[in-house]
């Protein structure tokens, strides 16, 4: 039975819940809840259910009053969001730390379609996203009363977050009044859930959390409990598939990027904690000394809970290891006395870790994924890159290769493939350990040293580069504005699906550009129906290359016109959108559409052209129709570089870019011996060394520019605007000539250094020789004068 306290404070719970679903029938404004949340303080409730969400969590007036509901020791269940079956796409409140967010299961214990899925996205570009849903519940045609008379069938989370809010309640009343707000709070109650719950067989982490809440399991945890702090989850096995997907599905070796799993510490002793020393790694054997684990943390625990980064890398002596590398990461968390007592609360937390190592693989088969370049909704407008999708404009779920690429990377995990992420700048890399380095849908700009670096590491060590761009069009975006009526203010979208003007400035150096439409069709290719969804084309490429073209509309603002003209019943223009060509020792593809590849809004998968195209970049492996002569460029592709797209000048770019404005510096997520510096030395891998007849990169702005994107030079090809002149400029003959093999290339390295110096030599000894004369002329005239 429960008490007659908890019956009203569920039904003040009830009450105050159907008053938010109320809101939510109308527009719903962040002022609206924190008076609600405010009212929730001031009563002093035990439990509070959110069934609502949305993916901005920099509002921070909501956010930090969610913080101050849990400081004041209110637990928050809150639901995760009906955005599944897409990865990243958790809501807030339910995607903060301190807050219980509540996932969607059925009857027969299967993740709800409809139920988002982690990881947490507040992370990236940098770190690595915390495991979400912390719990899952019945979510699926779960009878509940009309607000009017009898009952009806519900599904979604937020059906979910209120019978987990009705366990917590339950829950509450296995305390005794005089020590509930003793034992009870938002860490502790998370605790009892996720150690309590039933792990299902199927799903991985991102999706049930835990598991499936259990009462029952849970009470029994609640009736013995003890104070104290513990990590969640508590037990890391790579080697349990699916479970530990996706760190079960590429196992650890030397020489990778370090593989991060963020950890959140459960702080049950009080609202605030501290970390009193760095973690510590207890390897249980030898083999465990191969791992070099650094962490980083919350030195501060508020409100209940905080973070544990693992930055896992294997040593270079043990690049021919294979096997299993178990142990323990121990963390000592201490927390101010309770009332009544005198010394601190202090509790040793402990993390299981059980890995997979193999030896390091071949440089061909290691592709690295650029997640540094990606900007997402928050902070900016960030456009869709399918202007197709009417009912979900914003780009928000990450663009990382676990959330909405994660169908992508599970292919090429099963393709052979090792693919890592790079979070820091392109100078954070060492290009000779990659096969290829991917590029999809990026919006930000580049540091004019990435441009540099990534110019040397194609040309002359032979790094393979794959480019997915997307639409950019600024007649589009400036028509796609909107009034936000919670901001009170115009949004703008802040670049297109990706940022081609910064794309267009890294690949300069190869005579590679895209242009400003938005093609729309569908092509064959490689024997498989494709569909180009928002995509742009190819306005650049250098003669040598392969092209390939399809008749498509163009949907931009600029192309309106000509869209109506064609829809009499004319032809369709041919739009070239696919191009691959050697560069020096490396091999270049562009693709002017990222949309099949994201499982987002993805209309058809291009898996077999990604494959196709890392066969090339990452062995020169050509397939014939790929390579066929009919698609083989006898002259260039040229588009005068006052016909490019341009960059926008009324948005400040600087304030959602990592880039503009700021310091070039390898973080976190780069190899241990890089931290904190500038990258890899350009100078020693041959940073002087440069493409004939490509001028070298103006590094005035320096390291710290501080000057908007608009105003950012973009860097220019020494070419004649007409293009019949293009065509005979003998200085842009790497480009634009037939395919250079790498003797050619490091032939014209020695050879014109080798040219200045016999003609140097020369020149001296012509000088020294009319030296000799003049000498000789001066001391004849000099004896004539003497003897006058």
């Amino acid at each position: 039975m429960l008490s007659p306290l908890v019956l009203h404070q569920i039904q003040r719970f009830m009450h105050f819940v159907c008053s938010l679903m109320h809101s939510l029938l109308q527009v719903s404004y962040t002022s609206w809840f924190l008076d609600a949340f405010n009212y929730a303080i001031a009563t002093n409730m035990d439990v509070l259910n959110l069934s609502i969400g949305g993916p901005d969590y920099l509002d921070l007036p909501f956010v930090e009053k969610i913080w101050e509901i849990t400081a004041n020791n209110i637990i928050m269940v809150s639901a995760i969001g009906n955005d599944g079956p897409l990865y990243g796409t958790l809501n807030n409140p339910a995607d903060q730390s301190d807050v219980i967010g509540v996932g969607g299961i059925d009857y027969s214990d299967h993740i709800a379609s409809f139920s988002s899925r982690g990881m947490s996205t507040w992370e990236l570009p940098h770190g690595y996203g915390r495991v979400k849903p912390d719990i899952v519940a019945y979510g699926r045609d779960i009878m509940g009363s009309k607000i009017s008379a009898g009952c009806k069938s519900l599904s979604g989370t937020s059906v979910a977050s209120p019978v987990v809010a009705g366990v917590v309640c339950l829950l509450v009343s296995v305390i005794p009044e005089p020590d509930r707000k003793n034992i009870l709070n938002p860490a502790s109650m998370k605790q009892a859930l996720v150690e309590g719950a039933a792990k299902l067989s199927g799903p991985n982490m991102y999706e049930q959390g835990a598991g499936r809440v259990d009462l029952l399991k849970s009470y029994e945890i609640l009736k013995s409990y003890k104070p104290r702090a513990s990590i969640f989850p508590s037990v890391l096995d790579y080697t349990v598939c699916p479970y530990t997907w996706p760190f079960c599905r590429q196992p650890l070796y030397a020489g990778a990027m370090p593989v991060i799993f963020n950890a959140t510490i459960l702080n049950g002793m009080g609202v605030v904690g501290y970390v009193d020393s760095p973690p510590t790694w207890h390897p249980s054997d030898e083999e465990g000394n191969l791992l070099s684990i650094h962490f980083t943390y919350s030195e501060i625990i508020w409100p209940w809970t905080g973070y544990l980064a693992l930055h896992m890398q294997i040593k270079e002596e043990g690049a021919q290891f294979s096997g299993k590398i178990e142990g323990n990461v121990t963390l000592r968390v201490s927390s101010p006395p309770a009332h009544g007592e005198k010394d601190p609360r202090i509790s040793i937390c402990v993390l299981q870790l059980k890995l997979n190592v193999v030896p390091t693989p071949p440089r061909s088969k290691r592709i690295l994924w650029d997640q540094f370049h990606n900007i997402k909704y928050p902070p900016g407008y960030i456009p869709r890159d399918s202007l197709d999708v009417r009912n979900d404009i914003l780009d928000w779920h990450g663009d990382h290769l676990h959330t909405n690429f994660h169908i992508m990377f599970n292919m090429l995990r099963d393709a052979g493939y090792y693919v890592e992420t790079l979070g820091s700048p392109l100078t954070c890399f060492d290009a000779r350990q990659y096969g290829t380095l991917l590029l999809v849908d990026l919006e930000d700009e580049y540091f004019t040293e990435e441009i540099e670096k990534l110019r040397d590491d194609v040309v002359n060590t032979g790094l393979g580069l794959a480019v997915f761009s997307e639409w950019y069009n600024v007649d589009t975006m400036v028509k796609m504005r909107f009034f936000d009526d919670n901001t009170r203010s115009w949004w703008t979208p802040v670049t297109g699906g990706a940022n081609v003007p910064a794309l267009n400035d890294l690949l300069a150096p190869f005579g590679i550009a895209f242009g400003d439409k938005i093609l729309n069709g569908d092509f064959s290719l490689l024997g498989e129906q494709n569909r180009y969804a928002s995509g742009t084309d190819i306005v650049r490429f250098p003669r040598g290359g392969y092209v390939h073209s399809f008749p498509f509309l163009d949907s931009s603002e600029s192309g309106a016109t000509q869209n109506v003209l064609q829809a009499s019943g004319s032809t369709k223009a041919d739009s070239p959108i696919l191009g691959l060509t050697v560069m020096g020792e490396g091999r270049i593809a562009v693709y002017g559409d990222s949309n099949c590849l994201d499982s987002s809004h993805m209309v058809t998968n291009c898996f077999a052209l990604l494959r196709k195209l890392l066969d090339f970049t990452n062995e020169d492996v050509r397939d014939p129709e790929l390579f066929s002569d009919s698609n083989k460029q006898d002259s260039p592709l040229y588009e005068p570089d006052n016909q490019l797209p341009s960059r926008r000048t009324d948005v400040n770019f600087s304030a959602f870019s990592a880039i503009v404005g700021k310091e070039l510096i390898c973080r976190t997520d780069t190899r241990f011996e890089i931290w904190g510096t500038k990258g890899y030395n350009l100078q020693v891998r041959g940073r002087n060394r440069r493409l004939p007849g490509y001028p070298a990169i103006d590094l005035g702005r320096g390291l710290n520019s501080t000057s908007d994107a608009s105003n950012i030079r973009r860097p220019r090809l020494t070419v004649r605007s007409n293009k019949d002149d293009f065509l005979g400029n003998r200085y842009l003959g790497l480009f634009y000539g037939d395919e250079p093999d790498a003797p050619m290339l490091v032939g014209g390295h020695w050879l014109i250094p080798f040219v200045v110096a016999v003609t140097g030599i020369l020149l001296l000894s012509f000088w020294r020789i009319r030296q000799k004369r003049r000498r000789r002329r001066k001391g004849s005239n000099s004896g004539r004068l003497a003897n006058i």
